[in-house]
């Protein structure tokens, strides 16, 4: 794995947005891309894998993406209000001993900065995001860099605000819809592993209001497809019920973004500072277990339902196996947000290892 991550943990949101990427992300070189053959959401691909939204700061990274062959970008989500980053630092290793799972996250994991494999890190950004106008701008030249055979993906999600009603928060996002379909990109992805109105957990864990965001978003944004970000469910009824909104309103669903997780620098005090920075999500190859079950159990559940959603298949993928085992497992698109993050060759490595996909 490439030890010099193209988003720099030593330095604040705002260099890496200005400066970055880094690393080989920044060298210039531009991988050669097949014919397009993989059938996604309309889209013809080149090859089913890509990076999901986080990573991808800006246009430059996006571009940047394209040119190692990453070809799915999700450009990163944004909001229809300008909203700041945490404060600094907001990427950090954690230390996971092999699997983090649910009894493990009731423990306070540690965080450091040696970022040391098997790699996990949390990340606490706070979704940031530019004025609209200065996103727009931005993401519609990002989406004119994608190659024959590669698409970006827009990420968007309503703002939780003061005095907000239920309605207004459905209709938030139906504007950011709206605008995001000014971008050019064919393929729009709705994040809902995002807080919810009241601060009670993740939209995708409050099924009346995922339903009614989704509405509310299709109905402005017409036959555009939409995928749908989640959390991990660990209830199955929940999840299949989950899984019926997304065939009604929408056409994918991306699973996992983080687990979250209580995490303490090495005397046992919050290693994140600022308010509601106790916990943060935790990703890299510690969850791939949680996003390649939630791919298992989402394919088993489209089966049973006869219904057609596509599955995006994120979390853990650090290598060219770890891309084999979510397409054996039903994913029809794979993304890798920590492991490409360290190692910019890693679409190389995988069309390499696995040329039919």
């Amino acid at each position: 794995m490439n030890r010099v991550p193209f988003y720099d943990p030593a330095k604040t949101y705002s260099e890496n947005f200005d400066e970055g990427p880094f690393g080989d992300f920044a060298d210039g070189a531009i991988e050669p891309i097949g014919e397009p053959r993989f059938d996604f959401l309309g889209e013809k691909l080149s090859y089913p894998f890509g990076i999901p939204s986080g990573p991808l700061l800006n246009g430059a990274y996006v571009e940047a993406a394209f040119a190692k062959g990453f070809d799915v970008s999700v450009y990163k989500t944004v909001r229809g209000v300008e909203f700041p980053c945490h404060p600094f630092p907001n990427v950090l290793s954690v230390q996971v001993d092999g699997d983090l799972t649910l009894d493990k996250v009731k423990q306070p994991l540690v965080a450091h900065t040696s970022f040391d494999e098997p790699l996990s890190i949390t990340n606490s950004f706070g979704v940031p995001s530019r004025s609209v106008d200065a996103w727009l701008k931005d993401a519609k030249k990002a989406s004119h860099t994608a190659r024959r055979g590669q698409t970006m993906i827009m990420s968007f999600m309503g703002t939780v605000q003061e005095g907000q009603s239920e309605s207004d928060f459905a209709a938030d996002f139906a504007r950011v819809a709206e605008r995001s379909l000014e971008v050019g990109a064919r393929i729009l992805e709705m994040n809902l592993s995002c807080p919810n109105l009241g601060n009670e957990g993740l939209v995708c864990y409050n099924l009346d209001m995922t339903e009614r965001v989704c509405a509310a978003v299709r109905e402005k944004i017409g036959a555009t497809p939409l995928v749908v970000k989640i959390g991990y469910v660990d209830n199955d009824v929940m999840l299949e019920r989950l899984a019926r909104i997304v065939a009604v309103y929408a056409h994918g669903i991306s699973a996992i973004n983080t687990i979250s997780a209580v995490v303490v620098n090495e005397e046992g005090a919050q290693a994140l500072p600022g308010k509601n920075r106790v916990r943060s999500g935790v990703c890299g190859s510690s969850i791939k277990w949680a996003g390649l079950e939630m791919t298992h159990r989402l394919a088993a559940i489209r089966t049973r339902l006869g219904v057609s959603f596509s599955i995006v298949g994120v979390g853990g993928v650090m290598n060219p196996s770890d891309f084999r085992a979510y397409r054996d497992a039903g994913a029809d698109v794979v993304m890798s947000a920590t492991g490409a993050m360290w190692n910019p060759c890693l679409a190389k490595e995988i069309k390499e290892a696995y040329p039919d996909g």
